[in-house]
């Protein structure tokens, strides 16, 4: 499929809805030099990963940012995350530029369980932070940690979201899976948090954690695709709390780190049994609008998509 025939298909899904376009919760912009790093590790088929996983939309940042809005996405995230100490302040820097610069994405800071933590969160939170991203997968922490509590504490009080890397997917670590995050919202009741990839595989537990706290959102991120469905399918009996949780699933989509189109990432969504059209623009849309703020009716902002040339690659 052509990129024009791609982003010909997703206008089709949210016209069609009556949406100005789709807001995507979970995507990702990085320095180069960790972009590159993250997409040699999919290559590898890392132990995280675990399975052969081609990158999509290998593209440079600037091709990148204009292939969303020439999507329709009105508002994304650059989704940064540590792996270690002594390496949040540096993306949180780098993010908060890449924001300034990208007028159309939301701006985006992380963290890591060391000492300081505490004020380069309240610091980024007061320079206009509007989500975060926690990894504990690749982070390989408790987000229990002593060290972390007063970073859930700002971030409780200020009200930002949370992407939230939790579930055991695509493999377990350490410190995943739904009893540490039951833990943390005990202590903090009020945190924003989006549950990333529906929690899987662990869906049902993270659906009742959803359903029983009035802050906490899923994010669609690769569940429901063909891709997952191979090794971590959506449970059919669950589907009924789906539906019922319509007001507090947001989309996701992984790009560019996925190993299929965005139209396939949309398609799953809107292809779910069951849905009708309201869920659908709640869930493509106006749900993260009311989360973040975003006005329904401003247009996207920004220059222009890049036109494509002759020779460029398909998608």
């Amino acid at each position: 499929m052509t990129h024009s025939d791609e982003a010909a298909g997703i206008h089709q899904i949210w016209s069609g809805l009556g949406l100005p376009g789709i807001i995507d919760v979970h995507t990702h912009f990085m320095p180069k030099s960790v972009m590159d790093k993250v997409w040699n590790y999919f290559d590898s088929a890392g132990p995280l990963v675990g399975r052969p996983w081609p990158i999509n939309y290998r593209t440079d940042e600037a091709h990148r940012v204009a292939t969303l809005r020439a999507f329709g996405v009105r508002r994304f995230t650059s989704l940064v995350y540590p792996h270690k100490p002594e390496m949040a302040t540096w993306l949180n820097q780098w993010s908060s530029q890449f924001a300034t610069e990208t007028v159309d994405c939301l701006a985006t800071a992380t963290f890591y369980p060391e000492p300081g933590a505490t004020e380069y969160v309240a610091a980024a939170i007061d320079s206009g932070t509007r989500v975060f991203k926690a990894h504990i997968q690749v982070g390989d922490y408790d987000p229990n940690d002593p060290l972390l509590d007063g970073v859930w504490g700002a971030i409780e009080d200020s009200g930002t979201p949370v992407v939230i890397h939790c579930g055991s997917g695509p493999q377990p670590g350490r410190f995943t899976g739904p009893d540490p995050v039951r833990r943390l919202l005990r202590r903090h009741p009020r945190l924003r948090l989006i549950i990333a990839h529906m929690g899987m595989p662990e869906y049902g537990e993270f659906l009742d954690i959803c359903l029983d706290s009035e802050a906490v959102h899923l994010d669609t991120t690769m569940a429901f695709t063909a891709f997952i469905d191979e090794s971590m399918p959506f449970p059919a009996e669950h589907e009924p709390r789906l539906r019922a949780a319509g007001e507090r699933i947001v989309f996701g989509s992984d790009f560019p780190n996925i190993p299929y189109g965005y139209l396939d990432a949309l398609r799953a969504v809107t292809g779910l049994p069951g849905v009708d059209d309201a869920w659908l623009r709640d869930v493509l849309h106006d749900n993260a609008a009311r989360l973040f703020a975003v006005p329904l009716t401003s247009p996207v902002t920004g220059p222009a998509p890049h036109p494509r040339k002759a020779g460029d690659r398909d998608l």
